[in-house]
């Protein structure tokens, strides 16, 4: 098969074509022929070499696929052969052939192109996990986003919006903002010319929001904390800023504050499992009757995704880039 693979770490030039065995479907694993391929920072880092993929990991960028189950591994319901489906990938999705854990695909219902499938799984997983079931946000509550129009931002702030928060999203420029409320962010703070901080009281009265999902870390950290209401959470789950911050621990105490934050693609399958039905029962329900869609910023040929990986370094992208790999079916 035809991979895309990382020759040496580096920059985008360093992901070259490359021909591969075909790989096989272990116990409770499918073998899905790939239609397409999510892009996604942390293939840069990867490709970069500031994230390498865990041990069991193929060493391909890729973490989310669509496409067709086309073998099954020992011990998997013989319903999925044939099935398009969506996946959650522990690394491989740069390629024609992917194998997958059974537990973390999910049936693309119809309606739902394999380009806008492949868009969903990595963002999905972690704006569940990381704003529903660690941030655990209920419904009238109030969600700040940062970086409203990145892949995970934008479906944040949709899925946030379905399922009655009210969110605010912070983003680069005004044609960002106009983006973020036409996804539906209540509000859109353009964090190069306002205050997000002073800004986020402004709009709610003082009171602050329940919630908070960041992907700077570093000096925002403390900030972020100083827009949350009493007994807020603050769910961290990437570090563009930095690694490390400085809070004032005397105001988290006082306002009960609460500060975490994840990465998934360590996580045991059995997680990631689990994961999957839950968004199967809770979520994709909205995917299937066409209320939550990605935001797609466009469609590349696999032997273009150096040029992927170069936009989404430039800050260009409002959405997701997707890889087209193989045919729809």
């Amino acid at each position: 098969m035809t991979a895309m693979a990382i020759s040496a770490p580096g920059g985008p030039d360093m992901l070259q074509p490359e021909q591969r065995p075909l790989p096989m479907a272990g116990p409770g694993e499918v073998l899905v022929r790939v239609a397409y391929a999510g892009v996604n920072r942390p293939d840069c880092l990867q490709r970069a070499g500031a994230y390498p993929p865990p041990p069991d990991a193929s060493d391909l960028p890729g973490l989310e696929i669509s496409g067709t189950v086309v073998a099954l591994g020992e011990g998997v319901d013989p319903v999925w052969l044939d099935l398009q489906v969506c996946a959650l990938c522990n690394g491989g999705g740069y390629a024609e052939y992917c194998v997958v854990p059974a537990g973390q695909c999910l049936k693309v219902p119809a309606g739902l192109s394999l380009a806008e499938a492949a868009a969903l799984p990595e963002t999905l997983f972690t704006v569940w996990h990381n704003v529903f079931q660690r941030g655990g946000v209920r419904d009238g509550e109030l969600l700040l986003v940062h970086g409203g129009t990145s892949g995970i931002g934008s479906l944040a702030v949709k899925l946030g919006a379905l399922f009655g928060l009210t969110v605010i999203a912070t983003c680069g420029s005004a044609e960002k903002c106009a983006v973020a409320l036409d996804l539906g962010a209540a509000h859109a703070i353009n964090y190069r010319t306002e205050d997000f901080v002073a800004r986020v009281h402004e709009l709610t009265g003082g009171r602050g929001v329940d919630v908070v999902l960041d992907m700077v870390a570093g000096p925002y950290t403390q900030r972020n904390l100083d827009c949350l209401a009493v007994d807020g959470r603050l769910v961290t789950i990437a570090t563009q800023g930095g690694f490390k911050a400085e809070i004032n621990v005397g105001k988290l105490m006082v306002r009960r504050l609460s500060l975490t934050g994840s990465t998934l693609r360590p996580r045991s399958a059995a997680f990631k499992a689990a994961l999957a039905a839950e968004i199967a029962r809770e979520a994709w329900p909205l995917v299937a009757d066409g209320s939550l869609r990605p935001l797609l910023h466009g469609v590349l040929p696999l032997e273009e995704a150096a040029q992927a990986h170069r936009t989404m370094e430039a800050g260009e992208v409002i959405g997701k880039i997707v890889l087209a790999i193989g045919r729809e079916n």
